[in-house]
């Protein structure tokens, strides 16, 4: 998996000799590409056969050379984590691979000068492009709260996070706007659940 100039969100290679627990690799009419089984073993540091979002957390590395945030990991393992487990078996991983690839495509058509982190601007036109048109006063905010050190820039795991909230926020609010008329109203325990919901 690579971004742009040999920028590469994997630290480290996959390495080998890696023996894994029974019936982690999938039976023969399965398949599971050579790709995704180097990086399962890259990744499972433990040799559990099941990956955690510690352990995802210490093979992504972003384009500025920091670590995926702890949130970023926990919410990628949750989409993929099918029995609620916290963890990831190798069949969960190769679907987040190829998710983490496809955004990665994505990231890198707005990361225009492969910067390795998109502003403002090259964020306004992701999400225009995606079909939201978001005030700039908004689009400010999104990137005040990825970054709020310097509230200039979002880093690709940032960026993952910010598209996966929008749209499981937008799913709810969608399902809620009977008339789609773009207005609704909601309970006080429902919006919490929605947020609560989607938060995670």
């Amino acid at each position: 998996m690579s971004y742009g100039g040999g920028y590469n969100p994997y630290a480290g290679q996959p390495g080998g000799g890696y023996a894994a627990p029974p019936g982690a690799f999938p039976p023969q009419n399965a398949q599971v590409s050579p790709q995704a089984q180097q990086w399962f073993a890259m990744v499972d540091r433990d040799r559990s056969g099941k990956i955690n979002s510690t352990e995802l957390q210490a093979a992504l590395v972003n384009g500025r050379g920091e670590h995926f945030s702890d949130n970023a990991c926990k919410l990628m393992i949750s989409m993929f984590d099918n029995d609620a487990s916290g963890t990831i078996d190798i069949y969960e991983f190769e679907k987040l691979y190829n998710y983490i690839n496809q955004w990665l495509q994505v990231f890198k058509t707005y990361d225009q000068d492969s910067s390795g982190h998109i502003e403002e601007s090259e964020l306004t036109q992701a999400f225009t492009q995606m079909g939201f048109r978001f005030t700039p006063e908004f689009i400010n905010f999104l990137v005040k709260k990825s970054d709020p050190q310097s509230h200039k820039e979002v880093s690709v795991d940032q960026f993952i996070v910010l598209c996966v909230q929008v749209q499981r926020f937008t799913e709810a609010f969608r399902q809620r706007d009977t008339q789609q008329n773009g207005t609704i109203t909601i309970g006080f325990e429902d919006f919490l659940t929605v947020a609560i919901g989607c938060s995670y």
